[in-house]
């Protein structure tokens, strides 16, 4: 019995709270010299963060007037009747029929109608030229043929001129 007892008066010694604080109170002090490092070095890391923000969209004045300089040397020129680039040698495809509006489950802006019915359709984008300005008339179109999986034949038009 008395080792019993003895146990129980170190467990119980053990298990009582420890005398104290248990947390160190800090001072309510603080230096106004680092609260203002704080705020500065919070707003030079937001400016950081959008000055690189916008270095890295790439939208500057300087790039869209160099945009503008490659659209120029590239020879595309556009008149009522004919648009597109000048050289018809890097396009080694070309069509003929009426121009519609309308591609194939997302494939083509346009397609041409050859008249020889809906399964010989050529659908049509273009990254030069604007073909809505040709819709409802008969036209031959100069491009590169492209691999679609919806239409039979999908060209991307690099030039494009009304047929009379």
């Amino acid at each position: 019995m008395e080792t019993l007892r003895r146990q129980s008066v170190n467990i119980k010694s053990v298990v009582e709270p420890a005398q104290g604080p248990v947390m160190k109170r800090f001072s309510n002090k603080s230096s106004a010299k680092s609260s203002i490092f704080l705020v500065f070095g919070v707003v030079a890391v937001v400016l950081a963060g959008i000055v690189t923000g916008y270095l890295l969209s790439g939208y500057s004045i300087a790039s869209e007037q160099v945009k503008k300089g490659v659209e120029e040397s590239k020879g595309v020129e556009v008149s009522e009747n004919e648009a597109g680039l000048e050289d018809e040698s890097n396009l080694p495809d070309s069509a003929e029929g009426v121009l519609v509006e309308g591609g194939i489950e997302g494939e083509g802006t346009h397609h041409l109608d050859r008249g020889t019915g809906e399964s010989k359709y050529v659908y049509l984008t273009s990254t030069v030229i604007d073909l809505h300005s040709f819709v409802g008339k008969k036209v031959k179109v100069w491009g590169e043929t492209l691999s679609g999986l919806h239409a039979g034949w999908l060209m991307d038009v690099g030039k494009i001129k009304t047929i009379n």
